[in-house]
């Protein structure tokens, strides 16, 4: 058997051992590739490298190896002696990255059925000092099902700002930080009326979009000539599972799906004076990572002019897109309440609401999206495999030389 070899220190001492049956090395050709897993050469405080990478001689190669129970020892040309656990070459085979690092959990996607039994977690559980376990249960549910709902939350502001901040924290935009409103236009935009509003995202204008958005209603007032039976103000809030859309779009039609994840389209943000607010360049309605859903951008009010000779085609699978979301089935209404807070993935989940009397008082706030993630791993995996995983990111996208890469196995 031809076992094909890249030259690296790992592979080096990988090509002096007995050959694993179908084994082939996966390690870069850099040799300071390697060197970023050594103890020595890495910061155990900081997690960074202690050392300049292009200081290191292009000659550079290992002269010796000696094995431990924990780690192999690696003495180089220049004296140096490095030490690298067994744990962390064993993940560049198949199968050893997440046996080492872990991976997230399995998203859900829904339908209007999870009305039946919707995510949520007691506030008391996630403000637990002395217990992480109810933020774990929150990010969970945000990440599995894109939204959870926070109960038993004392219906004020200072509370509902306590509680945000504690998952991460608050994404200050042109709208503020943590916003307390009542619908009366103080800003302009349709979220500040009492008008209806389609199953959109926020914030499609950003390079980078909102993480997670929150909503808490703290007061619905009805308008002064409201009778006493007039008790049905409307103001229903919506939600939409994007991912579930987007993947019942390329199940009834892969070419309307295909359309609006490669066709690009520009966003803006300019109903207030002084502010004119473009992402860094323009983005298609569909995201995805090698074949992954990552993030759905969908707000028709705030979409730029198409390109003249993609509109057509973008209009026709945009249209259909819009009929999926707008099935009864896809749709997941509530109404809001005081005490229960609603905390959504605006990366995955649209939302809305229906036109409503009187006045409402909402507050809630924007949250990053990396701040989310890194407050979902750390509270539901250890801390050194949240770690490992953040030092050995790999790319969902396939590798250049996909020949060299394909049949990487570890030996039995």
């Amino acid at each position: 058997m031809v076992i094909q070899w890249q030259n690296c220190r790992a592979c080096e001492w990988i090509q002096n051992q007995p050959e694993p049956q179908g084994a082939r090395t996966p390690c870069s050709s850099d040799v300071s590739q390697f060197v970023v897993a050594c103890t020595q050469c890495v910061n155990q405080d900081t997690r960074q490298r202690n050392f300049d990478t292009f200081q290191l001689p292009e000659d550079v190669h290992p002269v010796n190896f000696s094995e431990t129970e924990k780690h192999l020892e690696v003495q180089w040309s220049d004296s140096h002696k490095s030490q690298h656990p067994w744990s962390w070459l064993d993940s560049w085979f198949e199968g050893g990255y997440a046996e080492q690092f872990g991976q997230d959990e399995t998203r859900v996607f829904w339908n209007s059925s999870i009305e039946d039994a919707p995510p949520e977690v007691a506030f008391d559980a996630v403000m637990d000092k002395s217990d992480e376990k109810g933020m774990a249960d929150l990010t969970r549910n945000i990440w599995v099902h894109g939204f959870s709902f926070v109960v038993d939350t004392p219906p004020t502001p200072e509370a509902t700002e306590s509680l945000l901040e504690k998952v991460g924290p608050i994404r200050t935009t042109h709208y503020g930080g943590f916003y307390d409103f009542i619908p009366d236009l103080a800003l302009a935009d349709t979220a500040y009326t009492n008008l209806a509003l389609p199953a959109h995202t926020d914030t499609t204008y950003f390079s980078e979009p909102a993480g997670l958005q929150a909503f808490h209603l703290l007061s619905h007032h009805a308008p002064p000539n409201a009778k006493p039976t007039d008790d049905a103000l409307g103001g229903q809030s919506l939600l939409v599972d994007g991912f579930h859309i987007a993947s019942t779009l390329k199940k009834e039609s892969p070419e309307a799906y295909e359309t609006l994840r490669s066709i690009q389209v520009p966003w803006h943000a300019s109903g207030n004076k002084g502010i004119a607010i473009v992402p860094d360049r323009t983005y298609p309605v569909i995201e995805e990572d090698n074949g992954e859903l990552t993030r759905v951008r969908w707000n028709n009010d705030d979409r730029g002019i198409l390109d003249v000779f993609n509109a057509e085609k973008w209009y026709s699978a945009a249209r259909k897109w819009n009929e999926i979301i707008r099935r009864r089935s896809s749709e997941y209404w509530f109404q809001l309440t005081p005490g229960r807070v609603v905390i959504f993935d605006n990366w995955r989940v649209m939302h809305g609401r229906s036109a409503f009397e009187g006045i409402r008082r909402i507050c809630g706030a924007y949250t990053p999206r990396d701040d989310f993630m890194s407050r979902y791993r750390e509270t539901n995996f250890p801390h050194e495999t949240v770690i490992g995983r953040n030092l050995n990111m790999r790319s969902r996208q396939p590798t250049e030389n996909k020949q060299e890469h394909e049949a990487i196995t570890r030996a039995p």
